[in-house]
């Protein structure tokens, strides 16, 4: 964590700070320095636009929010994601004041756009198709540092809510398995598999039927002939392994076929890779490390205001005395 003395000597000196951090902050400090550089700007246009004049166009207007909307919209998710990786406590300080007043300025502009249309649901097709974005680039996500901080209330809240509910008897007292959904390629090939089983067990039982009424049928002719026949027996231990085989080689390549349409997932799909649980592992280390730097910078906080009590506080006591010693006889 970069002491408060350095950060101000480094502000007054010019210096990035970022070249004083590790690469895996830069990035962080980078979106947060686009972020603030685009809320500048954004703001010096809001502030031109409201000197000219006024637009009576209602189309116009619409349009001008709806711009404003969506680029406040992409500035929050990136202060977002810089507040929520950021592990500097004073940056995360002034960070958390610029994403909150970005906030309201969406929920005005909201407001503005609802007023203006008498509606809640807009269509940005047209600026979106303009500004090269797509839709997913207007969903406003919920900020982490809300679950993050009101962890320990929402998990007191479950557990009240989970209480009434077993005293009302609206719920067992025996926690229920959870089950995994699955995905719909899954089930349709569950579905799949059930239909082609029973299809097969019914031609097998029909099938069956025929081979019995052959079997008698050959008993008859062959009352007169005696012990098992060994030729027969390696044809049909053959026909029914050849058959196997040849089952199994057609269920792959069944299966390889679906992959290379596209109509079933590659295999371990649902595996999570080695980059995801490395970014996940990361992620955890990146909030336990922003926990203790918080814990630290209030520990400062109140260390530092200590000794400087200690320390300064009898100079600049003796030195008030002085002063207000030197008015009496000035005065006198």
């Amino acid at each position: 964590m970069t002491p408060p003395h350095q950060v101000t000597e480094a502000l007054i000196k010019g210096e990035s700070l970022a070249e004083k951090q590790p690469a895996s902050l830069c990035t962080y400090n980078k979106m947060w320095a686009e972020a603030q550089e685009a809320l500048n700007g954004l703001l010096q246009r809001e502030i031109e636009d409201k000197l000219l004049k006024v637009q009576k166009d209602r189309i116009t207007v619409f349009q001008m929010l709806a711009t404003f909307y969506i680029k406040y919209v992409q500035i929050f998710c990136n202060l977002e994601t810089a507040y929520d990786q950021i592990v500097h406590p004073q940056k995360r300080l002034v960070i958390r004041q610029v994403l909150e007043g970005v906030m309201g300025r969406i929920l005005e502009l909201k407001n503005e756009m609802v007023e203006l249309e008498n509606s809640e649901f807009h269509y940005f097709d047209d600026i979106l198709q303009d500004l090269k974005l797509s839709p997913e680039h207007i969903e406003i996500p919920i900020p982490r540092y809300f679950i993050k901080e009101k962890l320990k209330v929402l998990r007191e809240r479950e557990k009240i809510l989970a209480q009434i509910l077993i005293n009302a008897g609206l719920q067992d007292i025996k926690p229920k398995k959870y089950v995994k959904p699955l995905p719909l390629e899954e089930v349709i090939r569950v579905i799949q598999i059930s239909e082609r089983a029973r299809q097969g067990r019914l031609r097998a039982t029909f099938m069956k039927q025929i081979y019995l009424e052959e079997k008698r049928e050959r008993q008859a002719k062959l009352q007169g002939a005696k012990g098992p026949n060994l030729d027969a027996a390696a044809l049909c231990i053959q026909k029914v392994w050849r058959g196997f085989t040849q089952w199994k080689k057609t269920e792959k390549m069944r299966e390889e076929e679906m992959i290379f349409l596209g109509m079933n997932p590659p295999p371990h799909f649902q595996r999570i890779s080695a980059s995801v649980a490395r970014a996940q592992n990361v992620e955890t280390k990146r909030c336990e490390v922003q926990g203790r730097h918080e814990t630290e910078y209030e520990n400062a906080l109140v260390s530092i205001k200590t000794h400087l009590r200690e320390i300064e506080g009898p100079d600049i006591k003796e030195s008030l005395q002085e002063q207000i010693r030197q008015w009496f006889i000035e005065c006198r």
